[in-house]
């Protein structure tokens, strides 16, 4: 078996958290492997109109028969 030294709490007080960091972001990169979703907008309805369509999939209905309606050119 390996032998693990003893941990001693004088060694973990350079380990504190600052109170606040200062990140360079104009370096950052977008990562790579996070999914990329579809871009999805938030829209507010007015109070009248939310309770009437009080789903996101009843709102897109409505307006999916509403893009039907149009005639296109």
């Amino acid at each position: 078996m390996n032998k693990i030294p003893p941990i001693n709490s004088d060694s973990y007080e350079s380990d504190d958290l600052l109170a606040e960091y200062n990140f360079d972001y104009t370096q950052a990169r977008p990562n790579r492997f996070a999914l990329r979703s579809p871009a999805k907008i938030t829209i507010t309805l007015d109070s009248d109109v939310a309770e009437v369509f009080q789903t996101s999939e009843s709102v897109n209905r409505a307006l999916r028969c509403l893009l039907a309606a149009i005639p296109k050119n």
